[in-house]
């Protein structure tokens, strides 16, 4: 494995190949593992890694492209269809400063990008193997042979079978309600002052399994139950006895850029599902006309509209929607910007993140809020994770419904935006409803 200071130089060799079951390929996959899947986006699982990039503090995103500029300006690269591209998969933690000796986080840096050693692409109509090598000793004549074996192999992965889903033994609370109420309403205190016009504040479940959790049978799971989001999970490290794992699903677009389209969205206000299609749509109704959702939502469109426009030659902005998930509906607004120039789309998430839906206004007085509020760390919860190409091209999500695990202990997290008229008790009761997508998975 190569960091960011060794010499650089990726081969790298495609080919279609007889799908095998994606739920076989995961299973199969060396750490670190990955899978990667979005709506209208080619599903992604790697296994291995070619190389891996890391970086720290308030500079990784543009620590994590230059080496990545590095690791793509010289190549030898064989694709054979633009969907099995070489393509680097990670995240970044919540807030620039990240202790890796705090748990549940230690496996995960800053900012960390994986090239996958084996890439398994699956498109509408086929299914793609790509072998990826690294460095002096990464010739076309090895990564072709790898390639060959691999295809081999896969070939003949049998599906394995769905393993029992885990029971959820205890359950432990990093956050009160009564600790809840107090930061909410000193929140709400700070917005009628003028402090702030929005903050998200969040909570952390800790869940032990009577049993070692199979983070890529969650993820399986994930994928089948919420085909419309964005799903994930990476597991950086290969420890045998707890192999840490992050995986979500996210409805959540952070930024996906293509030339110089760029699409994301403001996705705040949040109701339940109704149990019939009557109560369904008057719950959507509610959400819709509600002053309190409207007013979070606004904020969180206006923000992003302002931290595109240096980039920005034009900003076109949808209708605003219901977008009905498993277990909740959101208020939802479509948005997109063409470029004025050519960027790279790690440019763009950094100029994005945080959004106001999972940080505040104003962005650094809400950050501090944060660290100073929340008796856990964040890690990689609400913070980029996604991919990108040599070309600067990519897609990234914003990683909420989301949960990390080690061994029989998974963390959950779950945020809500509070304004100046939010009730602490209704945001506890969403706070609940936001940990359901994983709960319902894990047991």
């Amino acid at each position: 494995m190569k960091s960011l200071g060794d010499e650089m130089r990726v081969v790298s060799r495609a080919r279609q190949i007889s799908a095998p079951p994606a739920r076989a390929a995961l299973a199969d996959a060396a750490t670190p593992r990955l899978f990667w899947s979005g709506d209208g986006e080619e599903t992604v699982i790697g296994s291995g890694a070619a190389v891996t990039l890391t970086a720290g503090g308030e500079d990784r995103f543009g620590d994590v492209r230059a080496a990545a500029d590095r690791l793509f300006a010289e190549g030898d690269v064989h694709a054979g269809t633009e969907a099995a591209r070489p393509r680097l998969f990670g995240g970044f933690t919540f807030h620039d400063e990240h202790d890796t000796d705090e748990k549940p986080w230690g496996a995960f840096p800053s900012a960390q990008f994986v090239l996958p050693r084996r890439q398994v692409t699956y498109t509408d109509d086929a299914a793609w193997l790509t072998v990826n090598g690294v460095g002096p000793d990464a010739t076309a004549e090895l990564v072709s042979d790898e390639l060959d074996a691999t295809a081999a192999k896969l070939g003949n992965l049998p599906t394995p079978e769905t393993m029992r889903a885990s029971n959820v033994v205890e359950r432990e609370r990093t956050t009160t309600k009564e600790a809840w109420r107090a930061s909410v309403t000193d929140a709400t205190d700070r917005i009628a002052a003028g402090e702030l016009r929005k903050i998200v504040l969040a909570v952390a479940l800790r869940a032990r399994l009577d049993g070692p959790l199979a983070a890529h049978e969650v993820t399986a799971r994930l994928a089948d139950t919420y085909p419309d989001c964005y799903r994930f999970l990476f597991e950086p490290t290969g420890d045998a006895e707890l192999t840490p794992a992050f995986i979500g699903a996210t409805p959540e677009r952070l930024a996906t850029l293509r030339g110089r389209t760029l699409a994301t969205g403001a996705l705040a206000g949040t109701t339940g599902r109704g149990d019939t299609p009557a109560e369904d749509e008057w719950l959507a109704d509610e959400l819709r006309r509600d002053e309190k959702n409207v007013h979070e939502h606004d904020i969180v469109v206006d923000a992003i509209r302002d931290q595109l426009s240096p980039f920005a030659a034009s900003i076109s902005t949808g209708e605003r929607d219901v977008r009905r998930l498993a277990t909740v509906q959101h208020l939802e607004t479509p948005i997109t910007a063409t470029l004025s120039d050519d960027e790279h789309v790690l440019t763009l998430v950094e100029a994005l993140h945080p959004t106001p839906a999972v940080g505040g206004l104003p962005p650094d007085r809400a950050l501090a809020t944060i660290r100073d509020t929340e008796s856990f760390d964040r890690g990689w919860y609400a913070a980029p994770v996604g991919w990108f190409d040599a070309a600067g091209h990519g897609s990234f999500a914003v990683a909420i419904r989301s949960a990390v695990t080690a061994g029989d202990t998974a963390t959950l997290f779950a945020g809500v935006g509070i304004v100046e008229d939010s009730d602490p008790d209704a945001e506890w009761d969403e706070v609940q409803l936001k940990y359901r997508p994983m709960l319902d998975e894990l047991e």
